[in-house]
């Protein structure tokens, strides 16, 4: 586990630099639009960007209405180094573990996670961790890659000779049953040809 998660942090740092306009990020970006939209219809004071990696949706979205608390947690010091340098004071930006989030319980409206959530090895400890720091009526935001199942299938078996911390591609079946575990409401949909967008609510009963 300790491994993937170093083998991302060594990727993303040496990525940071180019990852806003090279191929490297371009899967990313492609998800922004979908992602942005679905947050400005949300109604929230406070958010954090799990996995900010350089800002650039923080960025658009504190462009958007200054008076949001904004908040972002990275594993990859360049990355949040690139985040520092685009948005200034307009957000707070901590070096942390998805794992192992540095915030109160009960702290943010919204969490989003943008195409790093096939990188977490531990991808349940996660979801608890966003449970937890999520008030009560929260919302959770999960963009990540989609891939066919037969395709799916064999990069899943052969992502562990991956050199860039991949982990695991998940099926709808497979992501929506995790964020069942802690969150209800639970939706998912295809966003482009080769992402989806789940959205999930803080079950108050758990």
């Amino acid at each position: 586990m300790e491994q993937a998660k170093l083998k991302s942090k060594k990727t993303f740092n040496h990525q940071a630099a180019t990852y806003d306009h090279d191929a490297k990020g371009q899967h990313a970006r492609k998800l922004y639009p979908a992602l942005v939209n679905t947050i400005s219809g949300l109604s929230y004071e406070t958010i954090l960007d799990l996995g900010c990696g350089t800002g650039a949706v923080l960025k658009r979205i504190t462009d958007n209405d200054a008076r949001i608390k904004a908040y972002g947690v990275d594993f990859s010091e360049n990355m949040l180094a690139q985040a520092k340098q685009k948005l200034g004071d307009s957000a707070i930006l901590t070096f942390g573990d998805a794992e192992h989030l540095p915030f109160d319980n009960e702290f943010f409206d919204v969490v989003y996670c943008n195409d790093s959530f096939h990188h977490y090895p531990s991808p349940e400890a996660v979801l608890a961790e966003v449970r937890r720091v999520l008030k009560k009526n929260g919302v959770f935001v999960l963009c990540d890659i989609w891939i066919p199942a037969f395709f799916r299938s064999i990069t899943n078996c052969l992502i562990r000779f991956s050199s860039e911390g991949d982990v695991r591609f998940y099926s709808r079946k497979e992501i929506c049953g995790l964020l069942s575990r802690y969150f209800h409401t639970v939706t998912w949909d295809r966003i482009t040809d080769t992402g989806f967008m789940s959205v999930a609510s803080k079950n108050i009963k758990m």
